[in-house]
């Protein structure tokens, strides 16, 4: 007997033999079932002179539309996506652990900041405390720790997905190590691009108020005085002030020197000197000499005014004047004061790298605490938060050190900021290595 069609309905079979007879046979069993009604069956119309009698021809009826789901189409390009679930699953992790660690952080500091300053701050107006101080030095506070704190959120929300086993699911469904570092180094980009923008532009601006209110109201480290001062104006030009007092803009016993090359030109003397907000210098009972030779020109006068590309800040530097300028007025005026001659810029130098070298120690430090915590430990997450944060203070007092070095001159203030971060960076090499195995 021939078979000439088949066709398939659950585990049973449909045959239709040679002499147009109908039987099913279960596939299973061999069992041949005679009670089906075969007559409801619509059988599809095959070309008979495409088959032979002993072709076997296997069928499956198109569904019909109304029963046909059509896929989105965003789930045929699942694969395309950029960002996957487990991506968006971290960098909410990352992101959310973080602002919430550094607002439980400043929530800290204004108690203990409040309890140091409540002398200064009850004499205050509360809207210069309120507007004028807190509103500038929480920024500038969360700025300054922001690295830190991306390492301690990393180590702590990564500690506890690995003792909930979700590292170790995300691993065995595939994800290498490598990969599952990408939406890690996303995270710190954000910050550490946020971070870089806050500290090149738009804290210090911010720090003017916050360090007038300190001066006014807490203590007053502003410079106001300057005895002996002297500094190149321009090249072959060397400005003199016995004493400068910037509380009345005045200046005594001035005198300004011009050369050309050993040779002096000329040189003005003078009682006082004044200095205005237009940034003119007005000379008080001054003497001009002008030297041709031996010949001597020699004129006096009671006032006349200069411009001077002097200001009292280029020679009374407060302790945290560098806190105060923008990262390229800062570039400027350390440019500016060396070609013056003046020393002692470490401060204002190590302010400019700083703000550089503590973006990237972002994505160093993210490094470490992923490779430390990414595994389950028996004594759980205590642990890693442990060597979390002996690493974290361990890195501040490294960079304090070699601050240090800096000031004292012994080493330049890019390498002093620097040395922490290439120090750990091999240690972040070391450990990623050890934990992609």
């Amino acid at each position: 007997m021939g078979i000439t069609r088949r066709f398939k309905k659950g585990s049973d079979s449909i045959l239709q033999n040679s002499d147009k007879q109908w039987e099913m046979v279960n596939e299973g069993t061999s069992s041949v079932r005679s009670d089906y009604d075969f007559t409801q069956i619509e059988i599809p119309k095959v070309d008979s002179q495409n088959l032979q009698e002993s072709d076997t021809l296997v069928e499956v009826p198109p569904v019909p539309s109304s029963t046909r789901v059509d896929q989105p189409q965003s789930e045929n390009k699942i694969g395309k996506r950029w960002i996957k679930h487990f991506d968006a699953y971290i960098i909410k992790k990352f992101l959310g652990t973080f602002f919430f660690a550094i607002l439980l952080l400043l929530a800290i500091v204004v108690m203990f900041d409040i309890n140091e300053k409540l002398d200064a701050m009850l004499t205050a107006p509360l809207k210069e405390t309120v507007f004028k101080y807190f509103l500038n030095f929480l920024p500038y506070f969360a700025n300054q720790f922001a690295p830190l704190f991306v390492f301690i959120t990393v180590i702590f929300f990564t500690s506890k997905l690995a003792d909930h086993s979700e590292i170790i699911a995300m691993l065995s469904s595939g994800i290498s190590f490598k990969r599952l570092m990408v939406p890690y180094l996303v995270s710190a980009s954000l910050i550490a691009a946020g971070t870089l923008v806050l500290a090149l532009y738009i804290i210090p601006p911010a720090n003017v108020k916050r360090i007038e209110y300190t001066n006014q109201w807490v203590k007053n480290k502003r410079v106001d005085f300057g005895d002996n001062i002297q500094l190149q104006v321009k090249p072959g030009v060397m400005a003199y002030m016995s004493r400068y007092d910037n509380t009345t803009r005045r200046g005594f016993r001035f005198t300004m020197e011009q050369f050309d090359g050993n040779k002096l030109v000329s040189r003005i003397t003078a009682e006082d000197v004044r200095y205005d907000t237009l940034g003119r210098w007005t000379l008080n009972n001054y003497t001009v000499r002008t030297f041709d030779g031996l010949k001597e020109v020699l004129a006096r006068g009671e006032i006349i005014d200069t411009m001077l590309n002097v200001e009292p800040r280029d020679f009374l530097i407060s302790k945290n004047d560098q806190e105060m300028m923008t990262s390229p007025e800062l570039r400027e005026y350390i440019n500016k004061q060396k070609a013056r001659g003046v020393a002692n810029l470490q401060q204002f130098e190590l302010e400019y790298e700083k703000r550089f070298a503590m973006t990237a120690a972002a994505f160093i430090l993210t490094v470490i605490g992923l490779s430390l915590s990414s595994r389950k430990v028996r004594g759980g997450m205590g642990i890693n938060i442990g060597i979390g944060l002996m690493l974290s203070f361990s890195y501040i007092l490294f960079m304090t050190v070699t601050q240090t070095f800096a000031i004292s001159g012994y080493t330049s203030p890019r390498l002093a900021m620097w040395i922490p971060n290439i120090v750990y960076t091999v240690i972040a090499i070391f450990l990623y290595r050890r934990a992609a195995r």
